[in-house]
């Protein structure tokens, strides 16, 4: 066989070869393609319509919330600039003309900005970023441009998920809105305090300092909000975080990937300029600390010295945290007024405010009544951090003549009012009024005569402690209507109960 042969016969098996890889890798990347598809099916087949429409819901509640409070809070400025007008006019009106009349036109600007949400061409209006909005906005963007992929998709359910793509993107303007008068609110509070000093009035914006701190503190309630994931957004990505096409799809259009683009070829890519990679961090942790507090090891299943000591660090941060926002602290960009002692409740909706309680106190037999067990429930109403009022009924179960004669019989009812307050640490001051009817009846009608029920005035103290999620609380009380009582109930009540 002459060389040119031997030659054309290499060449052949080589093209050959290189057919028979081209084919594979197609076959494979076909199916891949396949998988993702079915992936991105199954997400949306896990996705009911009721979901979507719930979460389109919850965000427009959120939306509204945030614009009602901003066009609130514009309103309360507008209000208290234009009284602390007058009072400056009697002292010096052109200072008054020039310091407070320039700001009407912003004011106006900023009010015709908050009933325009519609009006922003960016995929993400906000600038900051929050993981749960950004991670739930990007899921539902990839939705929205992978319908074309896959054909027999359910129009109804297309619709929604824009729906709710278009509202997160509406909720994200909202939001950076709010963001735009914080700044503004913040800085006309400056402007204030370093003029109005010159006259004297400095003390005249303490009602100012106020609404800004709560308009800042109620923006971080919000955002709170936004950011925490109910059952609802995961259930949304539980099937769809796991798809490699949105993990990519993720990596080049989520908003962290805008900030910290993954390669030098994204649009951000400077961004990323003199900044160390996540290699270069990991082999420096390594020759420092050792191979076993590098990331690898924890990904090998074995123990990571580093990472356990970065989270009770960030449990003892957490707790510092919460202790700084107890004693009226909070974001860093907040401005705290002078000798001002915030209420943490004020941010709070009326359902968050509301406390629900349960407990027990027990009494021995005596002649004229048996052992009895009163089961009492309670709602209350937190005034702030420090006090807590509320009311509640009680069951009164009566269990005979224990150990010789136990027998279960219904011994009365109660009605209850209560208030707390703190006195120090886990230790509250507690008062009350009840009433108690203490007699045995089979129907409701026999309790109806309000002059047969006994009335006590309770006094004493509580103490709260946590049990896991829950909080426990003993009550030592005195009756000091008990001596008035016929029959005589006990003067000295001791109670458990929970409260949720």
């Amino acid at each position: 066989m002459s060389l040119y042969s031997t030659l054309n016969a290499n060449c052949i098996k080589s093209c050959l070869v290189l057919v028979c890889f081209l084919c594979v890798a197609a076959s494979r990347l076909s199916a891949q393609s396949d998988s993702s598809l079915q992936q991105i099916s199954k997400s949306y087949d896990q996705l009911s319509t009721s979901t979507l429409k719930k979460l389109e819901s919850k965000y427009a509640g959120l939306e509204k919330l945030v614009q009602k409070k901003s066009e609130k809070m514009l309103a309360r400025m507008k209000q208290k600039e234009a009284k602390l007008q007058k009072q400056l006019e009697g002292k010096d009106s052109v200072a008054a003309k020039q310091l407070l009349a320039q700001q009407q036109e912003k004011y106006k600007q900023l009010e015709a900005k908050l009933k325009n949400t519609a009006g922003s061409t960016s995929a993400n209006p906000l600038k900051e970023y929050i993981p749960g909005l950004d991670s739930l906005q990007t899921s539902m963007r990839f939705l929205e441009q992978a319908k074309g992929k896959i054909p027999g998709l359910p129009a109804d359910k297309l619709e929604q998920v824009q729906a709710l793509n278009q509202r997160l993107k509406s909720l994200q303007t909202q939001m950076q809105q709010a963001n735009d008068i914080k700044s503004f609110v913040k800085d006309r509070q400056q402007q204030l305090t370093s003029q109005l000093s010159k006259f004297n009035m400095g003390s005249q914006l303490t009602g100012i300092n106020k609404e800004v701190y709560y308009y800042q503190q109620q923006l971080q309630e919000y955002k709170t909000l936004i950011n925490d994931r109910k059952k609802l957004e995961q259930k949304a990505l539980s099937v769809l975080r796991e798809t490699p096409a949105f993990k990519d799809f993720m990596k080049q259009h989520s908003y962290l990937a805008q900030l910290f683009p993954s390669s030098p070829g994204s649009s951000n890519g400077a961004g990323l300029a003199g900044l160390q990679t996540r290699s270069q961090v990991n082999q420096m942790i390594s020759d420092r600390l050792g191979s076993a507090a590098s990331g690898a090891a924890g990904a090998a299943g074995g123990s990571n010295p580093l990472q356990a000591q970065l989270q009770q660090a960030q449990g003892q941060l957490d707790q510092l945290k919460d202790k700084i926002n107890k004693m009226g602290g909070g974001s860093s960009d907040m401005a705290m007024p002078e000798g001002f002692k915030p209420n943490g409740q004020k941010t709070k909706s009326f359902w968050k405010r509301i406390e629900y309680g349960v407990n027990l106190q027990s009494q021995r037999s005596s002649n004229l009544l048996p052992s009895i067990s009163d089961i009492g429930l309670s709602l209350g109403y937190k005034l702030n951090d420090k006090a807590t009022i509320g009311a509640g009924a009680s069951y009164k179960l009566g269990w005979g003549r224990p150990f010789n004669n136990i027998k279960f019989t219904s011994e009365g009812v109660g009605l209850r009012s209560y208030i707390d307050i703190k006195a120090k640490g886990s230790i509250w001051i507690t008062g009350g009024y009840e009433l108690n009817y203490l007699q045995s009846f089979g129907k409701l009608e026999e309790i109806s005569n309000l002059d047969v029920w006994q009335k006590s005035g309770l006094i004493g103290l509580s103490k709260k402690y946590k049990i896991s999620k829950k909080q426990g609380n003993m009550q030592l009380l005195w009756d000091f209507l008990s001596y008035s009582q016929k029959p005589q109930s006990q003067a000295i009540k001791f109670r458990v109960g929970y409260t949720l």
